[in-house]
């Protein structure tokens, strides 16, 4: 049996700030934040004249998916072959022109990998291979091998710059990390020139970007720009990473937009960037990143990667089409996607994730799903209106930020049923399920009894589950309980004059009663006062549940019954049956 960790939380319990307002009570903690210092103390931000603010986006950058080596170096169970190579042609499939595939020098897996899509002949003329490989000579050789016979081909060089990793992993100066890259850039240079076929083009990643001085960096990497012989027809590929997270969004935007800026011979400069998500706000450094110049972005399906991972390049991309810009890769079947990366990270999908968890288009609350089923009614009303199908109609339904059914997913999971739900979800289900179409004075009894199901057993009920609830609770009342009709008929003798007649069961009585009104339902009303049962009919709604003369229909009864009012439901071919039908089961809801 599992036992609960005792919790060893201190609840703040210092002083009030003494700038507080009087409705900020928060005290000082116990948490020892005085150990870290503010971003702006760790490395200059130069910029004071950004323009990134005032920028829109219009178009989606160039994706480069890291899953085949940023992922994949994060999972516990590194991918083998076959699990990389499903990974590839599902990021094939979708539309990505660029995929880093590998650290081929970090391990014979990776090489072997690389070997199969060189020898394999599978890769499209289109897409580029990036592979990946640190500042060192051998390492460097051993990428350059792996590709050869590969058409279009990025070698990724990265060394950190940031000024801790240069004291205490590196123990090098500024110039000597700078002689460093320069000599690897140079050896591979070198390599490649003598490679057969089309040029190799070059990546320089200044590991830690986000924490080395700005100067540093662009010291580097135009000296970069200016070994590789960078023109607009061969352009070198600057990657500038948050490699770990450490400020809001705007500092990283400014940090690219001062590169934007001030890279030399930038029309032959790709600027690249590698969010990480410590911070939990990858996805909106990425988005500023390219508002202030980014034209490519690197990150990996569903965020896998180091710690907190990789920005995720499902949300990027779906942000735009959420904003109506092509986001050029394709998640038009979502789950697919899905299914095949957590085959392959062997990690599961969040159920809040944004777009792709299974929970991400479902509302349990109440007010949320009367404003979905009340949008969702509106959006098919104005499309017929437009002569569009839905589906090609402009989308504006609350709650819901694009249409679910664009990627694939439909809409029986939107509205799901628990104790939080409401009348306008449980209308929805029983009317998308079920064509049962209950009147609005109807929904907020059902409503009730739903609520107390979900109350007591604390579980979500299905479509299934309330119709057969509504079906119990309306219907069956009707048809076997305590009041019966036996034998029944109905006539108009004359114009506007009805008579009903019935043998009618109550309890160990069987009576035979008669009644006249001006209509059916008016001269069954009166019949029951024979047997007992003074019977107002206050609302009455009916409707075909299907197509054809053979459908059945339904009606939906509220009487008043010896001053009790219940609703009732009744279904047959024959409408006038179903009304009997319900009203007979509103009188036995009433009598219990």
């Amino acid at each position: 049996m599992s036992t609960l960790r005792p919790s060893t939380l201190h609840t703040p319990d210092g002083d009030i700030p003494a700038h507080a307002p009087e409705w900020n009570r928060q005290r000082a903690s116990r948490m020892p934040s005085h150990r870290y210092r503010p971003v702006e103390q760790r490395v200059a931000l130069p910029l004071t004249d950004r323009t990134w603010p005032s920028r829109t986006l219009r178009q989606a950058p160039l994706w480069v998916p890291v899953d085949l080596r940023d992922g994949n170096q994060a999972l516990a169970e590194p991918m083998d072959t076959a699990r990389k190579r499903r990974m590839f042609d599902l990021l094939v499939a979708m539309g990505y022109k660029e995929i880093e595939v590998g650290y081929p020098s970090a391990s014979q897996t990776d090489y072997d990998f690389v070997r199969h899509l060189a020898t394999s002949g599978d890769v499209p003329d289109d897409v580029t291979i990036s592979v990946f490989t640190a500042a060192r000579a051998d390492l460097i050789d051993r990428t350059v091998d792996s590709v050869d016979g590969l058409p279009r081909v990025v070698v990724h060089l990265y060394t950190a710059t940031a000024p801790v990793w240069r004291d205490v992993v590196l123990g090098r100066s500024r110039a000597e990390v700078h002689r460093l890259i320069l000599d690897a850039g140079t050896h591979l240079l070198r390599r490649t020139d003598r490679r057969p076929g089309p040029a190799v083009r070059f990546e320089f990643s200044p590991e830690v970007f986000n924490l080395t001085e700005p100067d540093y960096i662009l010291e580097i990497c135009d000296s970069m720009t200016e070994l590789w012989q960078a023109s607009p027809d061969r352009p070198v590929i600057h990657n500038l990473p948050a490699t770990v997270e450490v400020a809001t969004p705007n500092v990283y935007a400014d940090q690219i937009e001062y590169m934007h800026r001030n890279l030399a011979r930038r029309d032959s400069v790709i600027l690249s960037v590698h969010p990480h998500n410590d911070r939990g706000t990858g996805v909106a450094c990425a988005e500023l990143a390219v508002l202030a110049g980014a034209q490519r972005v690197e990150g990996c399906l569903f965020g896998n990667g180091e710690r907190t991972g990789n920005v995720d390049l499902v949300t990027l991309a779906l942000n735009l089409h959420a904003q109506g810009v092509d986001p050029m890769v394709d998640f038009s079947d979502i789950d697919a996607v899905r299914e095949v990366v957590e085959h392959c990270n062997r990690l599961p999908v969040h159920p809040r994730h944004p777009y792709g968890g299974d929970l991400v288009h479902t509302a349990f609350s109440g007010t949320h799903q009367d404003a979905i089923a009340k949008g969702l009614a509106h959006h098919a009303k104005r499309a017929a209106e437009d002569g569009v199908p839905p589906e090609d109609a402009p989308w504006t339904v609350p709650y819901l930020p694009i249409d679910p059914a664009d990627i694939g997913r439909t809409y029986e999971e939107v509205i799901r049923i628990n104790s939080q739900s409401g009348k306008g979800g449980v209308a929805h289900l029983l009317n998308t399920h079920y064509g049962l179409d209950l009147p609005q004075r109807m929904r907020p009894d059902f409503s009730r009894v739903v609520q107390r199901v979900t109350d007591t057993t604390g579980q979500e009920m299905s479509a299934k589950d309330l119709r057969d609830l509504f079906e119990h609770t309306y219907v069956d009342p009707g048809r076997d309980a305590a009041v019966a009709l036996g034998s029944w008929s109905t006539s108009e003798p004359t114009a506007g004059k009805h008579t009903f007649t019935a043998t009618v069961h109550t309890g160990d009585r069987t009576l035979t009663c008669a009644g006249e009104g001006n209509g059916p339902l008016a001269a069954m009303a009166d019949a029951l006062r024979g047997a007992g049962f003074v019977v107002d009919v206050l609302a009455y709604t009916e409707h075909a549940t299907g197509a054809g003369p053979d459908s059945p229909a339904i009606a939906y009864l509220e009487c008043r019954v010896n001053g009790v009012v219940r609703w009732g439901a009744g279904w047959d071919t024959s409408l006038l049956a179903a009304s009997v039908q319900g009203v007979i089961a509103a009188v036995n809801r009433a009598a219990r």
